[in-house]
């Protein structure tokens, strides 16, 4: 009797969902659909556009394991590479014409009869035994709560949603917000603006990033050994390493990596009062760790100023602060993050008729970052503290879909219909997991950001190294799951 190959549906081809649909053909799977609401793979990479767009991550290690680009043009690239680079990786494994692109999922419900029925925002639906939820979390753009947003008589945007019709030559331009999106756009705006404002509610932790760009010397090195990519992989992955330890409670890597900050900040900004309110007060780790050469320089221009103060209310000449300033702007760009854990973009509900949204209301959980009980055969390509702090996202993506895969390539051989993890599985790896936020700066009490939810959970990194993860999904079998049948 032939073995059952399921229909799978991977939603989102950005490099989660690319990542998986090469494991799938690595592991013989073949129908299976890649969706993406976007026109072209790249998942965040095709859809931000904002100036100075880059990773944060060093190229040859944001990259595929088994896709090494030795025409890196920098250590640190931006986005045309990277989206350049996945669209490649996209057609190079096979992919394209697995891809269904221009197509938004809005519902995934699991039918009685034991499929998912998927549909689309034009009322398309697809059905699927299997469902890879490959769509990030950098999405869905986080706006401040502020009264009068809408009175604003200027031109306003999300960073993440640049609006390219504007040009902000001359411009009064504010900016709120000093963290990830904010560190890149404002050097490559301050030369433009006639002035530019920069709302800071708290500082954030800024290492020199120290780009260095390669040559086609250099390039041509990279093609003809292999092994050197390989070598500056694995160079870089002991230095990301060491932000295990950096964030790690009471280990002196965190003070060396606050006083490389400190020092930074001494070095390249000159007003004495600036630099104070650059100086975070928390500790390294507890918000997002950010790199960049050029922010703290850009500050120091005569038509920049940074306001350490959040945002209170918009009018429709400008803004006020927390601490009462007027302050008169032509142009709002609000850099101020993402929805991180938006799990009603989709509307997904599962076999006892609970929606995935009413889930993971309170506590967003999934057993080793792939998997919720009560949702069969759906899958998270990084879920819930499905992400580990000290390597790049493509190195933990790839491992969780390599799980997932042979989960998959497990239930085909014993032909089995549909699998949910067990109730009791997935607590008590996450009563396991719950003793371990503490010992991290970012899961500790005394930390306030957008790692930690209104319940003091943090439900977005792995409390550990990527060791211990891999140890965890080394691990994983069907005896984690409930199972039905063909």
């Amino acid at each position: 009797m032939p073995e059952h190959t399921p229909r799978i549906a991977i939603i989102g081809a950005g490099p989660a969902g690319i990542a998986a649909g090469h494991e799938l053909l690595q592991q013989g799977f073949s129908d299976f659909t890649l969706f993406d609401s976007l026109d072209a793979p790249g998942g965040t990479w095709r859809l931000h556009s904002y100036p100075g767009l880059a990773c944060d991550v060093w190229a040859h290690s944001y990259s595929f394991s088994y896709a090494p680009n030795p025409d890196w043009t920098a250590s640190f690239v931006g986005q045309p590479e990277i989206q350049a680079y996945l669209a490649r990786c996209t057609t190079e494994f096979g992919l394209d014409p697995h891809l269904k692109l221009n197509t938004r999922i809005t519902t995934a419900h699991w039918q009685t009869e034991g499929f998912w029925r998927l549909t689309a925002d034009d009322g398309t639906t697809y059905d699927a035994e299997v469902v890879i939820n490959a769509m990030g979390n950098q999405h869905t753009p986080l706006y401040p709560d502020v009264k009068g947003m809408d009175t604003f008589q200027g031109d306003s945007w999300h960073g993440t949603r640049w609006n390219h019709d504007v040009d902000l030559s001359g411009k009064r331009v504010a900016v709120v917000g000093s963290a990830a999106s904010a560190v890149q756009i404002v050097p490559e705006i301050a030369g433009i603006a006639g002035h530019l404002t920069v709302l800071q509610r708290s500082a954030n932790w800024i290492m020199p990033r120290r780009r260095k760009f390669y040559s086609e010397r250099k390039r041509q090195w990279f093609r003809r050994l292999p092994g050197l990519i390989k070598l500056t992989r694995w160079f870089q992955s002991l230095l990301m390493g060491q932000v295990e330890h950096a964030v790690t409670r009471g280990h002196k890597r965190m003070e060396q990596f606050e006083q490389v900050v400190h020092k930074f900040i001494a070095e390249s900004v000159d007003d004495p009062a600036t630099r104070k309110a650059l100086t975070p007060t928390s500790r390294y780790g507890c918000k997002r760790g950010l790199v960049s050469d050029d922010f703290y320089p850009a500050l120091n221009r005569d038509n920049v100023e940074l306001v350490a103060s959040g945002l209170r209310e918009v009018t429709a000449g400008g803004l006020v602060t927390e601490d009462g300033r007027e302050i008169a702007v032509d142009v709002i760009i609000y850099c101020t993050g993402y929805r991180i854990l938006d799990f009603d973009r989709i509307d997904v509900v599962g076999a006892t008729g609970v929606s995935l949204a009413e889930r993971m209301a309170d506590n967003p959980q999934a057993h080793k970052g792939i998997a919720v009980p009560g949702f069969p055969n759906y899958f998270f390509a990084v879920g819930p503290n499905g992400l580990v702090l000290n390597v790049s996202y493509f190195k933990t993506a790839e491992r969780n879909v390599k799980t997932i895969v042979n989960l998959l390539s497990e239930m085909r051989s014993k032909e089995l219909h549909d699998v949910s993890v067990k109730e009791s599985e997935f607590q008590q790896y996450n009563d396991w997991m719950a003793e371990r936020f503490a010992l991290f700066s970012w899961g500790a009490p005394d930390c306030h950001s957008y790692y930690q939810n209104e319940a003091g959970h943090a439900p977005f990194l792995f409390p550990g190294n990527f060791r211990q993860y891999c140890e965890f999904h080394e691990n994983t079998s069907l005896a984690e799951f409930d199972t039905r049948a063909a």
